[in-house]
């Protein structure tokens, strides 16, 4: 079945926000065997998104609408799509009951907040569990338009809990079945160039998608039908021979949390000392839940002075080596290892960007040192010039390292 994704909202297209919607919503519903034949975004305006609707249900059977719907003037898609079915709002108890349940020991109902109990006559009412925003669901013509919250914690919820499995009930459609590796120590190219042969024998059906992130690279092997399961098995074992070690991962998660089970199931500690990344890999170390079984703590160590007084680095290092060296590193993992008393450590110093390098030390010049207790490996690595690309890079890349040498 044909599916088109509408994203509404006026701080979508003057780049206020960034639409994460319409991708999370493309892939879900891919894998459950729509096919995605366009994605739309237009603002808060009555008229475009009527136009909308009439121009994408030429080629489409679903239309997945979000955003527009909360209690706010700007908020007119549910009164527009009144106007569009020939329907007026009415008000529901469920619905308001539903957003009391919401509210509760959170905010006070206020007149706004009980207006969004109105809601079309002639649809379908799913009640939003996460939120005060109901979803519509309009049967049209042997055709179906959703009209779901912008919010994407509330979108997600209801796309998983609710829309989907009403989708693929009204229609017949066949799920993709899916294995993803994620890999570490290539690039795209080499990557490709290595699993050539493999591609070039795939089954008729198979695909291969090349997902990089900075530093890493995520594999997606695919089939349509879940009768081909065990073919699909079969090449995981042949990717699998061929990529030995560098699989991190056989499933789709986080280079933080790779790095937290591996911490975790080995009994580890952690500690971070970062000059260049400001924090950033702490930051993603404690993103996710249960980090506190493996790590400590952190010391952002951006200032000189911090690196000599609470990671016991050298003044006289600093004087003959600089801040960005391989010297240095090395002593702040010791240092931040010794201070917090772990058995692992990154420390990271570089220049970020986009000003402060040198002819010798380049913007993008960085260096890592990861400790396993009395193990050391400390690597330097030349990035690019953009900052904020060189500090998720240099991130990633240091927790890469310490998986290296666990």
């Amino acid at each position: 079945m044909k599916t088109a994704i509408v994203t509404i909202g006026d701080e979508i297209l003057i780049g206020q926000i960034v639409d994460t919607n319409s991708s999370w919503m493309a892939q879900k519903m891919t894998l459950a065997g729509f096919e995605i034949e366009e994605k739309v975004a237009i603002g808060d305006d009555a008229q475009q998104i009527k136009n909308t609707i009439d121009d994408v249900f030429q080629r489409v059977d679903v239309i997945l609408m979000t955003g527009g719907l909360g209690p706010t003037k700007d908020d007119i898609t549910k009164k527009t799509l009144c106007d569009y079915f020939g329907t007026s709002l009415v008000f529901d108890d469920t619905v308001l009951e539903n957003i009391n349940n919401v509210i509760t020991n959170i905010t006070s109902l206020n007149e706004l907040t009980r207006n969004q109990a109105y809601v079309p006559m002639d649809c379908t009412v799913i009640q939003n569990k996460v939120g005060t925003a109901p979803i519509t669901w309009f049967d049209y013509k042997d055709k179906v338009l959703v009209s779901l919250p912008g919010v994407p914690y509330e979108m997600k919820y209801v796309m998983e809990c609710e829309i989907i499995p009403r989708l693929k009930a009204k229609y017949e459609t066949v799920s993709y079945v899916n294995k993803v590796l994620i890999v570490g120590g290539y690039t795209e190219s080499a990557l490709a160039i290595h699993l050539t042969d493999f591609e070039n024998d795939l089954p008729e059906g198979f695909g291969l998608a090349y997902l990089p992130s900075l530093g890493l690279m995520k594999l997606r092997l695919f089939v349509k039908g879940e009768h081909r399961r065990p073919e699909l098995d079969a090449q995981v074992k042949k990717l699998e021979d061929l990529l030995g070690e560098a699989i991190l991962a056989e499933k789709d998660i986080s280079i933080e949390k790779i790095l937290g089970e591996h911490l975790f199931e080995k009994g580890l500690t952690l500690a971070t000392a970062e000059s260049c990344t400001g924090g950033n890999i702490a930051h993603l170390i404690t993103s996710v839940a249960g980090s506190s079984r493996y790590f400590k703590g952190s010391i952002v160590s951006y200032a000189n002075e911090v690196k000599v007084n609470m990671l016991n680095v050298s003044q006289q290092s600093l004087d003959q080596f600089g801040a960005v060296s391989e010297t240095i590193v090395i002593e702040m993992a010791k240092g931040v290892q010794k201070a917090l008393n772990v058995d692992c450590a990154i420390a990271v110093s570089g220049i970020a960007g986009p000003d402060g390098g040198t002819d010798e030390k380049p913007v993008g010049t960085v260096w890592i040192c990861t400790m396993y207790k009395n193990k050391c490996l400390s690597r330097k690595y030349q990035l690019g010039k953009y900052r904020e690309s060189n500090i998720m890079r240099a991130t990633n890349i240091g927790m890469l390292q310490l998986l290296e040498i666990l």
